[in-house]
């Protein structure tokens, strides 16, 4: 079972046309967001993506950019464990929710 954070949050981006499709991504990846598919890596899980960075920092090409300890899946995340309101810096003056 994959793990689903929230829905259209993180912070992921990937570029296909960098991809040298070593596949490096789909074996750092904690929670299977990567898949490789005609020699090339894609995404398949963006949800679960926790953005802990190490698609990123382990991809050669530099085809891979995740804001790594910041943006709301990890404030959620981080939220769970210390009993707080999630604080991820997203909130504005008309919403003071964050992700909301």
């Amino acid at each position: 079972m994959k793990h689903k954070y929230l829905s259209n949050v993180s912070t992921l981006e990937y570029n296909t046309e960098r991809c040298r499709s070593c596949g490096r991504c789909t074996e750092v990846c904690p929670h299977g967001v990567f898949a490789i598919e005609e020699k090339k890596a894609i995404v398949i899980a963006k949800d679960s993506c926790m953005e802990c960075g190490a698609c990123a920092l382990n991809c050669p090409a530099g085809a891979i950019e995740v804001k790594a300890g910041v943006g709301c899946a990890y404030a959620i995340i981080l939220s769970w464990f210390s009993g707080k309101e999630p604080t991820c810096g997203c909130a504005d003056e008309d919403n003071d929710v964050c992700c909301g």
